[in-house]
Formats: structure tokens, sequence, C-alpha cells
């Protein structure tokens, strides 16, 4: 009652001005927030480089001059070196038929690579490929890159999670979004330039993502670049070649690896 007097007093007093004022205020209240919109970028392929049409890419980092991969599928899942200029395995270990490789990563002096479902990481010696030792997680684990301080982990959801490169124990997570709508299916991770740059699952596209707020900042649309007749040789492979600041992608089972420039287009 004491909500109905109120408003006949308003609108007895103040008319239509008041009424006019009172609904603007409410409608800001429950406004979503409008952050500025992601920056649009198309491609350029720089340069083709040959890459194993076998190889069900999962993970990719380039790293002083040496090029790493994961592949997937159980019974073939497995640590590549590759010699980027005409792609072949310099040197290759399997990962056991109940594992299924997945996201990879360098760190410092070990390779660090995980496993889908198994929730299962492993740690390499980087100069000879030896095991060093295993960890676990909760979750699926997809993607994978490093930061300079932790390790950033994907599980196909809208999350990325920080763990520390010690003892892999979470130290934090972030909710990927742009705008208002969260981005799901987040796949192979690179971290170039303050930035995590990330494939969504079974699209042409790479998010371009801030690591602090999970606000995606840029979209690189890829499409055209590679045409399959398999559904499941998605766009997976992400490596940056800090020294010569060279953009590299691939695919699952895709027979070209490219060193691409983005361009925005507005």
């Amino acid at each position: 009652m004491e909500r109905v007097a109120l408003a006949a007093v308003l609108f007895l007093i103040g008319g239509l001005v008041a009424s006019g004022v009172l609904v603007v205020i409410l409608n800001f209240e429950h406004m979503p927030i409008d952050p500025a919109s992601p920056i649009q970028y198309t491609y350029q392929i720089i340069k083709t480089h040959p890459h194993d049409p076998t190889a069900f890419t999962e993970g990719l980092v380039f790293d002083n001059g040496v090029l790493y991969e994961s592949t997937g599928e159980y019974g073939s899942s497995s640590l590549r070196q590759v010699n980027l200029e005409n792609g072949d395995v310099q040197r290759k270990v399997l990962l056991l038929n109940q594992y299924f490789g997945e996201g990879l990563t360098v760190v410092n002096d070990s390779i660090v690579q995980l496993t889908w479902k198994e929730a299962i990481g492993f740690i390499y010696d980087k100069e000879t490929f030896g095991l060093l030792g295993n960890f676990s997680y909760s979750s699926e684990g997809w993607g994978l890159t490093f930061n300079g301080n932790e390790l950033i982990m994907s599980d196909g959801t809208s999350k990325l999670t920080f763990l520390d490169p010690i003892s892999f124990l979470i130290v934090g997570q972030i909710s990927v979004h742009d705008g208002n709508t969260p981005v799901a299916n987040i796949n192979e991770l690179e971290f170039i330039n303050g930035a995590v740059y990330a494939n969504i699952w079974m699209q042409q596209k790479i998010a371009i993502i801030d690591p602090q707020t999970g606000t995606v900042k840029g979209w690189i649309d890829l499409t055209g670049i590679y045409q399959s007749s398999n559904i499941e040789d998605v766009l997976n492979g992400i490596a940056y070649d800090s020294q010569t600041n060279r953009l590299l992608i691939t695919g699952k089972d895709w027979p070209n690896l490219y060193e691409i420039t983005i361009i925005p287009t507005k």
C-alpha cells in the first residue's frame, strides 16, 4: 500500500516527467554491461609448410627454434619434435594405448602434455623426451600453455584454469566471455604477448583472450584456410615463434601448417 500511495503522489506532483525519469533508472539498473566489441581479424598466408596428414594435432608449441607437437587418438597418441620446413618427425614418443594426448607446452627445460579423459599430465625432459613424472587434475584436459609464471589449461568449457608449474595445484580460474556471452569449447591454447590465443572446437576461428578478465579482445576468422570432408579434421594448433614473430596454425590431420599474419577488418 505504501508503494501504491507513493506512486500516486509522484504522478500527481511530477506527471509524466517524474515517471519518465523513474523508467530510465529502472531500465539502466537491469541493462547488461556493454563492453567494447572485440576486434575482428582476417588472415594472410605468409608461407605454407608440410604437415603429417595423419597427425591428429591436439597441442603445438614453438620453443627456441624447435617445433613440438602433441597428437591424439587412442592407440596412436604421441609427443613429437617436428622439422618445420619439411614436416619430418625428428623424434617421437608414443603414449600407452589407454591415453589420448592433448594440450602441450614448454616450461623451462621440460615439456608438459595433457591427456583427455584420463586426467593425467605427463612431464618430459625437453632434450631427451625422457619421462620425468606425472600429475593429475579433476577435469578433462584440452589445451595447455605457459605464461611464464603459471600453466593455463582449458577443459572444453568456457573456463581457463591456472596451475602452479611445480606443484600443479590450481591457483586461479577465469570464465571466458564475449560481452555477456560465455565462450565454450575452448581448445588448444598459446600465450602470445600477454594474451591467450585459443582455438574454439569445431569452428574456424581463434579467440584472443585477456587472461586477467576472461574478456575476448579479438577474433581471428580463418574461414577457408583449409577444407576437409572429415568433420573431425578441425582447426586445432597454434604456435608462436617469439624470436621471429611468426604465428603458425594447423589442424587435426591437416596436410599443411600455415604461417600467417592477422589483419584487422575494421
